[in-house]
């Protein structure tokens, strides 16, 4: 009788690739390109008619459309122009010059970086008390929600001018306004995190004697991870808004509201756009940031990690 052959051992299937992230990135990029082109076309028509008019040109369609792509102060400026000032002020200068964008770029992120660790920091505090005690949760979460719909216009004179008042200047009133409306979206997103886990597994843990800070640090703390990475997302990109608005009423001569604010006394359209074209990149790399991080601390803390929960 002849022996049985062994199983094949099973090879394990193949994932299929998945998709590329460039091809549907650039046809993003594309397509605003084009919408911000014809805007412009649109917007500029009017204005570069009446420059051929002036100069003794024939207003020809085909050159009215050619100049409304290179106005010196256009109404909305073309995307080529903007991108050779953000060029021109990255690196057409040194980056200690006040005409530098990254000079510029880098005092906003100073104060926004500031104002974020404020703002996390009181979130997070904020959310602890409200977890564990019913009387924070009763008196403060109504008054945290309605100092969100107090416009950060509104806010800012007010908070620059006490603070002044009282001897602090230049950093920290920016980032004091920028943690304004970072702590928003910790606290809330860390109330949710910290009461994630089940009230089966809170008992389990009393059951072994734990204390309030040891469920907090080995079971409410892991499970609000991913919420409070959520969270820190959307609180740096709003810190950095709340940057550039500090910036505008104190008529600082540094920073990327500087910028803007500087564009809009001279006309310079183009200027703005650059800045804000800067200001919408800095968000994203700080945004990019905090999502490497989540990475770095999920990997290292054994949880799922933020591309779906893939090993």
């Amino acid at each position: 009788m002849t022996p049985e052959a062994a199983p094949l051992p099973s090879v394990p299937r193949r994932r299929p690739a998945e998709p590329g992230w460039l091809l549907p990135v650039a046809s993003v990029v594309l397509a605003i390109l084009v919408a911000w082109t014809l805007a412009a076309l649109l917007a500029n028509w009017s204005g570069a008619a009446d420059a051929l008019v002036r100069a003794g040109e024939a207003p020809e369609a085909g050159r009215i459309a050619a100049a409304t792509m290179a106005l010196e102060r256009p109404v909305v400026p073309a995307p080529h122009q903007v991108i050779a000032e953000v060029w021109r002020g990255v690196f057409g200068f040194p980056i200690t010059s006040k005409r530098s964008l990254v000079y510029h770029a880098w005092v906003t992120l100073s104060a926004t970086m500031l104002g974020f660790a404020i703002g996390s920091v009181l979130g997070i505090a904020l959310a602890v008390a409200i977890v564990h005690l019913r009387s924070v949760e009763a008196s403060l979460m109504p008054w945290i929600v309605a100092s969100q719909t107090v416009p950060i216009l509104a806010v800012a004179p007010i908070v620059i001018v006490a603070l002044g008042a009282a001897g602090f200047t230049g950093l920290l009133p920016k980032a004091v306004i920028a943690a304004y409306l970072c702590f928003f979206p910790v606290t809330v997103g860390m109330v949710k995190g910290l009461s994630a886990p089940d009230a089966i597994h809170r008992d389990l843990m009393r059951t072994y004697s734990a204390s309030k800070p040891q469920i907090l640090a080995r079971l409410r703390w892991p499970a609000s991870l991913p919420y409070l990475f959520a969270s820190l997302k959307i609180a740096v990109a709003a810190n950095l808004v709340g940057t550039i608005v500090a910036e505008l009423p104190t008529g600082a001569q540094a920073g990327l509201g500087a910028r803007l604010l500087a564009g809009s006394y001279y006309g310079q359209t183009i200027q703005i756009w650059a800045a804000l074209v800067a200001a919408a990149v800095l968000s994203a790399l700080l945004v990019r940031a905090v999502g490497l991080a989540e990475t770095a601390t999920l990997r290292a803390s054994g949880g799922p990690l933020a591309t779906g929960g893939r090993r």
